[in-house]
């Protein structure tokens, strides 16, 4: 069987997938998409995502985009790591609903603040700092949630005792916000949260493989 492929970029949403492959302890390849240089837009990267978003992975003849349907797809492939709750569970229910969620409200903000000047007029900047802080503003109120809900359970993952794919995902997004006037990591559940993911080796694996600089979160 040919390894698995994740199309990456440094810090990107493909974080998330490539973290949860090295916890899920799967063999893979990695291939860089050089944002820098536009390659996510070039016609052979379209033809895996006509979206010209990063992450895709290949496995085999399939190709996969969207980064929670890739995380969805791996724990699949390894069930017995457990690293998504059985299916039909009220609890693989709540890791449906938060994984739907940081992928269709949290992450959906983030264009906005990082890309504001895509949303106005060129030459706009006015438009421009509007956008960006209204959006900073959205997002604060997204990780609110996220640290309202770690306050809630009992343990110390998204899902309570259980760690699950929703924290790759909960780590990546929460690490994006580290250049705002409150970054996540400043929240006392969260950031107790995030130094967690640090200890944990595949985190650091990760942050390796990627040569993400710090500040990492």
């Amino acid at each position: 069987m040919p390894p698995l492929v994740l199309h990456y970029y440094p810090g990107n949403a493909s974080f998330a997938p490539h973290l949860l492959l090295r916890e899920l302890g799967l063999p893979f390849k990695l291939q860089k998409v050089d944002r820098a240089h536009n390659a996510h837009k070039s016609p052979g990267y379209l033809k895996l995502n006509p979206n010209g978003l990063i992450p895709v992975l290949l496995d085999g003849e399939q190709v996969l985009y969207e980064s929670a349907a890739i995380l969805l797809h791996l724990v699949d492939k390894v069930p017995e790591a457990g690293l998504a709750p059985p299916v039909g569970t009220a609890e693989r229910g709540e890791f449906y609903k938060w994984l739907v969620w940081m992928s269709a409200t949290l992450l959906a903000q983030f264009p906005l603040y990082f890309y504001s000047d895509r949303y106005v007029a060129p030459g706009n900047s006015a438009g421009t700092a509007e956008v960006k802080a209204r959006a900073e503003i959205r997002i604060e109120g997204l990780i609110d949630q996220l640290e309202a809900h770690l306050s809630s359970v009992d343990g110390p993952w998204m899902l309570g005792e259980r760690y699950s794919a929703l924290d790759p995902y909960a780590f990546i997004l929460c690490r994006w916000t580290r250049g705002m006037q409150r970054p996540a990591r400043t929240l006392p559940r969260l950031g107790a949260y995030l130094q967690r993911m640090l200890e944990r080796p595949a985190v650091q694996a990760t942050i390796a493989a990627e040569e993400l600089a710090e500040p990492w979160v």
